[in-house]
């Protein structure tokens, strides 16, 4: 088993750990104006597309031979690939042409994730609440759909390779997770009820 590493990897990653604080500090005065449809709708396409990312990273790892078990059946996958699946590891062996497309899927998914919350809500406020929102959910049910497909991670503190721009970020599982769950909360605590 890995052991628990408390920074991520560059240093200043480990600043979004304040994110949640510092946004919840600046809603909580006026509250959020964000209706609970508004945070549902925008809730089921974080976790659709949450899975969608899941998915085509299962594909990708698959298609470059970096997947083990990928030529047989899903539970094949499962079986061969919990131990051995490691993003940190699979960063280093991507050929650059897919490494080049890695990082375009990154910025179009940051780009899906602004249009979501720039169409949900008119004003700056909300708009930067609904997309972090959606961002947290989206992350969460990455790594959930992950699990359920490969099962990895295979723990919270397996490695993982977080983002790649501007530069590759690094840092066991646990640490999005919990920067996402402080931000639901962020959002849930300022938010003003209907």
């Amino acid at each position: 088993m890995t052991k628990f590493q408390l920074f991520a990897q560059p240093w200043w990653v480990n600043l979004l750990v304040i994110v949640p604080f510092v946004a919840y500090y600046f809603w909580r005065k006026e509250g959020l104006k964000i209706s609970k449809s508004i945070l549902i709708f925008s809730a089921l396409f974080g976790i659709a597309f949450g899975f969608v990312e899941a998915s085509v990273v299962v594909y990708l790892r698959a298609a470059v031979g970096l997947l083990p078990g990928y030529g047989g059946t899903l539970a094949d996958v499962v079986k061969f690939s919990s131990d051995i699946y490691q993003q940190s590891q699979i960063l280093g062996e991507l050929p650059k042409s897919l490494f080049a497309m890695e990082f375009l899927r990154e910025f179009a998914t940051i780009t899906a994730l602004i249009s979501v919350a720039i169409l949900a809500i008119g004003s700056f406020r909300e708009r930067w609440a609904i997309f972090l929102w959606t961002f947290a959910i989206w992350d969460i049910f990455y790594y959930i759909g992950l699990w359920a497909t490969v099962r990895w991670p295979s723990s919270l503190l397996t490695p993982d390779v977080l983002f790649l721009i501007p530069v590759p970020w690094f840092s066991q599982v646990w640490f999005p997770l919990i920067v996402s769950v402080l931000t639901m909360f962020a959002v849930v605590a300022a938010r003003k009820a209907d």
